[in-house]
């Protein structure tokens, strides 16, 4: 366990788009154990949607594989990490830009979202060796932020 950890959870299941739905749930239930405002718990389902949804669409368009969903707390923040070892992004700077998608039925806003949702995202990913993506979010009146 990370050093400053209160509580975590890990989960592993098939790339099945079904377990959307469950990584989004578990994510928001555990989230709930922190100060988050109802607004804030619906900004980390969706990014949680996004994270997980990227992975099963996009990592593994050739073949099933699995996917991990980690969740660390902190004393006041939240950090979800979702990995893959699917097929990687070729161009970070590229995929993040809106309205970009590999897939032309896709919108292209996933990680547009899920920058917007949370206050950190990192992006670790290369061609052939999947893509792990990080995500920190701190309850709004911990961080003392005004988002009107």
């Amino acid at each position: 366990m990370p050093d400053g950890v209160k509580n975590y959870v890990h989960l592993e299941f098939p790339s099945d788009p079904e377990n959307v739905g469950v990584a989004r749930v578990l994510v928001a239930s555990f989230a709930a154990q922190l100060d988050f405002t109802l607004e804030e718990i619906d900004e980390i389902r969706v990014a949680t949607s996004e994270a997980v949804s990227n992975a099963i669409i996009h990592g593994y368009v050739h073949s099933p594989g699995m996917v991990s969903v980690r969740v660390n707390l902190y004393e006041n923040l939240l950090e979800i990490i979702v990995e893959d070892q699917g097929v990687g992004i070729e161009d970070i700077a590229l995929a993040s830009q809106p309205s970009f998608s590999t897939d032309p039925e896709r919108m292209g806003l996933g990680l547009v979202f899920m920058d917007s949702f949370m206050d950190k995202l990192e992006i670790d990913s290369a061609p052939g060796r999947g893509t792990r993506v990080r995500m920190l979010k701190s309850p709004q009146q911990t961080a003392g932020r005004n988002r009107n």
